[in-house]
């Protein structure tokens, strides 16, 4: 099809996910508490696990492992992220697409959907109303279609970039987008991207070719499996992986999502810098298949299990969960969580009600913002829309260099305090501000003295008192 590159694997491309191993691993005995002990003591120490390894916490039900491995999520995330949970909001460009996933509102077959592609005058739109909201980070969202091809991505990217309005600006832009070839990615890489994610949706073979037909772009498996590879080969310097939880059994997924990290880092020196985790929700048109529902129970080991795995990987939440359980959820590991959100085509300038026949799935938490925010203050969470790392070069493998204890919260605290200043001096609510401001000065007096910290109460002051933003160290 015109517009998308030909779906021709790379030479060396590999299907590193062995379904028979991996069902091999899930199916064997209740492992002995001594082992399971043994590796939840190699993850405190910040190593990442083997697929085996992961296989065997899958394995251990006992109450007190599963308790042991939750408690050891809690203390990883605090150990190499602390207290921030970072913040970013979807916004969906263009929901044509040509595949039939059926769990999907944006399949092809959908009759109900409402099909739109935003103008740059109505992207400009959707990105004011964002920043009035005080956002900074932005994931780009698109079907997969001739009309979003690499160069018409680029120009979004460029679009959002350069839209600004008083203090407001995005300053990071991710993209959702269809797989592509190594052009295409360098096209959108120059752009100034940050992460470019791909969902395999499911991993298991049989699972993934029933619900994606072959006759599909998105049915060849390992066009889609390697595209994230081809990205790392084109020079894109953060990948993100996920997985559509409620395909196959979720025990399956989390071995391939290890699999999948593992394979990037034997290959390319760095693994995915973002894993997500969304379960399948209701879509309008898109009637919800007989399928492996994780139970809330389950979600819990995914989260608990993945930070284990893969220690320094961004673990986002995303508001398909409904707010209680993302509130109850967030101390499992969750790094990362979109708030504010809106996934119709131009839906940040609609009404508040979500309109479903122009989603790609039913949200569960429509909170705003600014409401968000409070709640994480008041559980004594830092919000953070810090983007420092990305755009002085802490990315790929030097971030892997620079994500050891202590280091990474040196830099990331500070930078997470000044943009929330930010946001309350310019956004949050009278409420939110107090909770704020009252969480900062926690954190200060957390922070031993030191020219970072002078440094640190002297630009928080100038964003109080001056038009000065974007102070990051």
């Amino acid at each position: 099809m015109a517009g998308l590159p030909a779906m021709k694997n790379s030479d060396d491309a590999v299907d590193f996910i062995n379904d028979a191993y991996l069902n091999k691993l899930l199916n064997g005995p209740s492992p002995e508490p001594g082992l399971v002990r043994e590796i939840i003591s190699k993850s405190l120490d910040k190593q990442p696990l083997s697929v085996e390894e992961t296989a065997v916490l899958l394995r251990a039900n006992e109450t007190e492992l599963v308790e042991s491995i939750f408690q050891t999520a809690r203390a990883l995330k605090e150990t190499v992220y602390g207290n921030r949970i970072v913040l970013f909001a979807p916004l969906y460009v263009g929901n044509y697409c040509i595949n039939e996933c059926s769990y999907c509102g944006f399949q092809c077959k959908n009759s109900l959907a409402v099909r739109r592609t935003l103008t740059q005058a109505e992207l400009k739109e959707q990105v004011l109303a964002l920043e009035a909201a005080g956002h900074k980070r932005l994931i780009l969202v698109f079907g997969e279609h001739a009309k979003y091809d690499a160069d018409f991505i680029a120009e979004q990217v460029r679009t959002v970039y350069s839209t600004r309005s008083g203090h407001g600006e995005i300053r990071r832009v991710n993209i959702n987008a269809a797989p592509m070839d190594l052009e295409g990615y360098r096209i959108i890489k120059a752009a100034g991207i940050g992460t470019y994610q791909i969902f395999q949706e499911t991993y298991h073979h049989e699972t993934y070719a029933r619900l994606h037909p072959s006759h599909t772009r998105k049915g060849n498996y390992l066009y889609r499996l390697d595209g994230l590879s081809r990205a790392l080969e084109a020079g894109c310097d953060d990948v993100g992986i996920g997985v559509l939880f409620g395909l196959h059994d979720w025990r399956f997924e989390v071995l391939a999502l290890v699999a999948h990290a593992v394979h990037l880092k034997e290959r390319y020196g760095v693994g995915p810098h973002t894993i997500s985790f969304p379960r399948l929700r209701p879509a309008s048109g898109a009637p919800l298949p007989n399928l492996s529902a994780a139970t809330d129970a389950d979600f819990k080991k995914v989260i608990a299990i993945l930070r284990l795995a893969v220690p320094y990987t961004g673990l986002i939440l995303t508001a398909r969960e409904n707010a209680d359980l993302r509130r109850e959820l967030m101390s499992f590991g969750v790094s990362q969580i979109d708030a504010g959100s809106r996934i119709e085509i131009g839906g940040y300038t609609l009404g508040q009600n979500q309109v479903v026949d122009r989603e790609q799935f039913e949200l569960g938490d429509t909170r705003s913002l600014d409401s968000v925010i409070r709640e994480l203050l008041q559980d004594g969470y830092l919000p953070s829309f810090c983007t420092a790392c990305y755009r002085l070069g802490r990315t790929g493998e030097h971030f892997m260099e620079f994500a050891i204890p202590g280091f990474i919260k040196r830099y990331c605290t500070p930078n997470a305090l000044a943009t929330l200043t930010e946001y309350l001096v310019d956004y949050a609510s009278p409420e939110t501000r107090q909770a704020g401001q009252e969480l900062i000065e926690k954190e200060l007096a957390k922070l031993q003295d030191s020219p970072t910290k002078s440094e640190l109460e002297k630009r928080l002051r100038q964003i109080e008192e001056t038009d000065k933003r974007d102070l990051y160290f």
